[in-house]
C-alpha cells in the first residue's frame, strides 16, 4: 500500500517516524473522526481493513490483493462486527488489532532492513514510551479529573493571595522566597500528578503550558488544539462533548 515510501526507511528513527504517523492516523479515526469511520465500516460491504498512513491520515479499504502482501495486513473484516456489539467495545476491539498491526509493521521494517539486537530493542523502547491505542480509546490510561483540576486551581489561588502579607523588609523577602518555593513546588506537584495524563485525540502527555478541555460525558481530556477549542470559546460552552461522544449513535 505504501510501496513508494518503504525503500526510504533505513534507520531506527525513520521507522519510528513511520510508526508515529500511522499511529496518529488510527487514533484520529477512532476518536476525532469516529463518526466518519463508523459510516465507512458498513457491514454490507466486503472485508474491510483500517490502515494508518505515515502521513497521519487513515483509510478504510479492502486488503492488498497480492500474496504475500508487501506489508503485514491489518485485521480483516472489522466492519462485520460493527453492529453486533456496543460501539465502545467495537472501537476497543479495532484498537487492539491496530496496536498489534503497528508493532508488526515496525518490526517488519526492522527485520527487512537488518536491524541488530540493539536497534530492535531501541525501536521497541521508543514505541513503548507511547500509550497503546487501546489505552487511549478505552480510557484506561491515566487521566486528569475535574476534581483534581479544581483543587489545583484553588491551591494556586490561595498561594498567590498569601503573598499580600505585610511586615519588615526582611519579612517581605522571606515571604517572597517562601511563596516562590511554594508555587514552584505546586507546579512540580501538578506536573508529577498529571504527567501521565493523555490527550484523548493525539495520545500525547499533559503539559501545564497547554490549554486542555475535559469532555463532560466521557471525562477524557483533550488538547484544545486537537479538538479545535480555544480558551475563549471554552468560556461559552456549558457542557462540552468531545467528537467521539458527539457522534455516538443510539443502538437498536
Amino acid at each position: 500500500m505504501d510501496g513508494g515510501t518503504l525503500h526510504s526507511l533505513r534507520t531506527v528513527e525513520e521507522v519510528f517516524r513511520d510508526f508515529k504517523g500511522r499511529r496518529a492516523g488510527i487514533i484520529k479515526a477512532l476518536t476525532a473522526d469516529v463518526g466518519e469511520f463508523f459510516e465507512q465500516c458498513d457491514p454490507e460491504k466486503e472485508n474491510l481493513c483500517l490502515y494508518g498512513l505515515p502521513t497521519e491520515q487513515w483509510e478504510v479499504t479492502l486488503p492488498a490483493e497480492e500474496v504475500p502482501p508487501e506489508l503485514p495486513e491489518p485485521a480483516l473484516g472489522i466492519n462485520f462486527a460493527r453492529d453486533g456489539m456496543q460501539e465502545k467495545d467495537w472501537l476497543a476491539l479495532v484498537a487492539v488489532h491496530s496496536d498489534a498491526w503497528l508493532l508488526a509493521v515496525a518490526h517488519y521494517f526492522g527485520a527487512r532492513f537488518g536491524f541488530d539486537k540493539a536497534d530492535r530493542k531501541r525501536l521497541f523502547t521508543m514505541i513503548n514510551d507511547f500509550p497503546t491505542i487501546f489505552e487511549i480509546v478505552s480510557g484506561s490510561a491515566k487521566k486528569l479529573t475535574k476534581e483534581k483540576s479544581s483543587v489545583s486551581n484553588h491551591s494556586s489561588n490561595k498561594s498567590k493571595s498569601s503573598g499580600k502579607a505585610r511586615g519588615s523588609e526582611s519579612a517581605k523577602y522571606s515571604k517572597s522566597v517562601q511563596l516562590k518555593d511554594e508555587e514552584e513546588g505546586l507546579d512540580e506537584e501538578v506536573e508529577e500528578e498529571h504527567g501521565d495524563t493523555l490527550c484523548g485525540a493525539c495520545g500525547e502527555n499533559y503539559a501545564s503550558d497547554e490549554f486542555w478541555i475535559c469532555c463532560d460525558i466521557c471525562e477524557k481530556w483533550f488538547h484544545g488544539k486537537c479538538v479545535k477549542i480555544t480558551p475563549a470559546r471554552a468560556e461559552h460552552i456549558k457542557q462540552y462533548k468531545c467528537p467521539s461522544c458527539s457522534n455516538k449513535r443510539a443502538r437498536p
